[in-house]
């Protein structure tokens, strides 16, 4: 089994409408705003509604954890 280092996950309700894989990047990039340098992976798991984020450091799991508390907003375009 693969270990999971430096990876978040971020789960959506899976009762709100389906997000798009572009949708999903733009949120990361503009809520998360995480340097794309420092991000190694991005797997999306669709039917579990589950974003795995893999960065290239311990620290920014941190730093991401500690700025958003642990839960961040996702509002759809359709509001």
């Amino acid at each position: 089994m693969a270990a999971r280092q430096n990876t978040i996950v971020c789960t959506f309700d899976p009762t709100s409408p389906w997000i798009t894989a572009f949708d999903i990047h733009e949120w990361i990039h503009e809520t998360l705003r995480l340097p794309e340098q420092k991000v190694s992976m991005i797997q999306i798991d669709g039917p579990k509604r589950q974003v795995f984020i893999q960065l290239m450091e311990k620290q920014y799991v941190h730093t991401i954890i500690r700025d958003t508390e642990g839960q961040v907003m996702y509002k759809h375009a359709t509001g």
